[in-house]
């Protein structure tokens, strides 16, 4: 490392293997915060989507594939700590597909407030993604082991509304360090 004007400089490696670094582990720290319930942060016993705020503010930052692949990734790992079926890969990556779409057609700036209310809206969609796999399990196989389609869907809007408000107030604890971050790259 050299130093220049008090500050210390890292090397292009350096700074692409602490990019590499912050990048996995913040990926990782949402994973491990997705089934861990802390007092206060719970809304009618749902909890903020982690892993759906990181990719928001990944796709905001990167091409429509990168965001897909983020989303399919981080949802297959949430799929092994919860389980196989309904899917989180496919919300998490139509949420990455659309965010980064969003922010090819200029309609996102650099501002938290509007990243909260994309993460509200994505939430929303991540929600309703899963409920439409299990209606169609629910449709497709009379041995659903999912609740009937009315219960399914009245139970989406509470999981909705609840996971959308908890995730978009929480979207600044992730967002700020991050984007932090890579504007200093």
């Amino acid at each position: 490392m050299t130093t220049s004007k008090g500050k210390s400089q890292l090397s292009d490696f350096q700074k692409t293997c602490l990019n590499i670094a912050i990048v996995l582990g913040s990926g990782l720290l949402c994973l491990l915060l997705s089934p861990m319930r802390f007092p206060g942060i719970e809304l009618l016993g749902v909890a903020p989507n982690w892993l759906l705020i990181w990719v928001v503010i990944w796709s905001i930052h990167h091409p429509i594939v990168d965001g897909a692949i983020a989303g399919i990734v981080l949802g297959l790992l949430q799929d092994g700590l919860t389980g196989p079926f309904p899917t989180h890969a496919l919300s998490l990556m139509i949420v990455g597909m659309l965010t980064a779409r969003l922010q090819r057609q200029r309609l996102i700036q650099e501002n938290v407030v509007l990243v909260a209310f994309i993460v509200f809206g994505m939430a929303v969609v991540a929600a309703t993604t899963m409920a439409l796999q299990m209606s169609l399990r629910h449709l497709l196989w009379p041995n659903s082991p999912y609740l009937t389609l009315w219960q399914i869907w009245r139970t989406h809007q509470r999981v909705a509304l609840s996971s959308a408000i908890l995730s978009s107030l929480w979207t600044p604890a992730i967002y700020y360090p991050l984007h932090r971050w890579w504007k200093s790259l």
